[in-house]
């Protein structure tokens, strides 16, 4: 009897790891899925100027871009805020160089005209001003 009592106890830790779930090392365990935020929200704006700011600087095009339309925002909270934004970009008049880029009007002119539907997830840990780019993927509009 007391031979079987190592292996049982073996046996029931690896059954409460494994109904617990097991989780590899440096993932992020989800402690609540993504949900619907206000695009108003302070770290949606936060996230969005930093996801606008790492999209201009990627873009191999000359001006900017700035949004149009934020057509969904939403939290996730994992060990940092994530958020998932689906926006509608376009090609401002302004160029890169000039580093402006909150002022700037959109394209009038239909030849310069470039519309993008992007979705971004960015990782906020407000507590260490830390932001990072999960995701990044837009298509033409």
């Amino acid at each position: 009897m007391a031979r079987l009592r190592p292996g049982l106890l073996l046996l029931m830790a690896m059954v409460a790891l494994a109904s617990r779930g097991f989780q590899a090392w440096g993932s992020s365990k989800v402690v609540r899925k993504f949900q619907d935020v206000p695009e108003s929200y302070v770290y949606v704006q936060h996230a969005l100027w930093f996801a606008m700011k790492e999209y201009n600087k990627a873009s191999k095009d000359e001006y900017t871009f700035k949004v149009l339309q934020i057509l969904k925002s939403q939290e996730q909270v994992t060990d940092s805020l994530d958020y998932l934004l689906e926006v509608k970009i376009a090609r401002t008049m302004c160029r890169k160089a000039s580093g402006e880029n909150e002022n700037c009007l959109v394209q009038w002119d239909p030849q310069m005209q470039k519309m993008f539907h992007c979705t971004f997830i960015v990782a906020s840990k407000p507590w260490n001003f830390e932001l990072s780019m999960l995701k990044k993927e837009c298509e033409p509009v």
